[in-house]
């Protein structure tokens, strides 16, 4: 693809895109059965709430944005969705027979730029399946990190850390998907021990990301043996003190109950602040 074109996508938005596919000149309507969802959508998840209001939009006014579509490579006689997805979703609730359409000559590369850039444009798509379109961007069709941040007008930094949640494990991911676990507390955990145990701590905890930022520096670079993993009471008293006192805090306790406390304070207002909140308290 043209570098340039590249630079232009998401910036022009979807409009650019179909200027730069031959698109037919007649306006079309298909039969709802005829449509078929596009492969590359990067999209997984589509909040019901938000369907039902586009169909009730929808049945008080009809659909106003023709569906973006091409014919088809895997089913004869159908047309594979490119855009507008939603409304192909929401009109099936409505009882619509058919939907107005554009009809376009679209490779793979560009049916999945087309979904890429319409989600992305819109906030639609959660950290993961926005990471999922990129990763298909480089691994199918030969773009780098340095090639989808020019294409989708985003930092390459920013484009590597959405990559990076790819690595989480499955139990997270699940976490991620279901909205119980944001972005920013998702990249925090990101190559780290424990992570689903560190997740649903965040989450019963109610941490922001700084306070989750100070809790999972208790667990980064410790590679303990199973043996001698810290108990889970102990684990779960650090995070309580750290959420606390906003600091980072270690407790080790031996097995006759001894040990000691360790806070760690980088300024003289931060060991100020540790001595207050022991005031406070004794």
């Amino acid at each position: 693809m043209d570098s340039n074109k590249i630079k232009r996508g998401l910036g022009r938005g979807l409009s650019s895109l179909i200027g730069e596919t031959k698109v037919e000149t007649q306006k079309n309507k298909l039969s709802v059965s005829d449509l078929v969802p596009n492969k590359y959508q990067p999209r997984k998840i589509f909040d019901e709430e938000n369907l039902n209001e586009l169909a009730n939009s929808i049945r008080q006014r009809g659909i106003l944005q023709p569906i973006i579509v091409r014919k088809s490579n895997d089913e004869q006689s159908k047309f594979e969705i490119i855009a507008g997805e939603r409304r192909w979703l929401a009109a099936q609730k409505v009882g619509l027979h058919d939907v107005p359409v554009v009809i376009t000559e679209a490779d793979d590369l560009k049916s999945l730029e087309f979904a890429i850039v319409e989600n992305v444009q819109r906030h639609d798509l959660n950290p993961l399946e926005e990471a999922q379109g990129y990763k298909k961007l480089i691994d199918e069709f030969s773009y780098d990190q340095e090639k989808v941040s020019k294409f989708i007008g985003k930092s390459r930094s920013y484009i590597a850390n959405a990559l990076r949640l790819l690595s989480l494990p499955g139990d997270v991911v699940k976490l991620i998907e279901n909205q119980k676990l944001s972005a920013g507390h998702a990249k925090i955990l990101v190559g780290l021990e424990n992570a689903f145990f560190v997740a649903n701590k965040i989450i019963e905890n109610k941490l922001s990301v700084r306070q989750a930022e100070n809790f999972v520096k208790l667990f980064k670079n410790k590679r303990q043996k199973p043996s001698n993993l810290k108990d889970a009471n102990i684990m779960h008293l650090e995070m309580s003190v750290v959420n606390k006192v906003g600091l980072n805090v270690e407790i080790k306790n031996k097995k006759n109950n001894k040990g000691k406390i360790s806070f760690e304070y980088k300024d003289l207002n931060q060991l100020n602040r540790i001595i207050d909140i022991i005031k406070l308290n004794y």
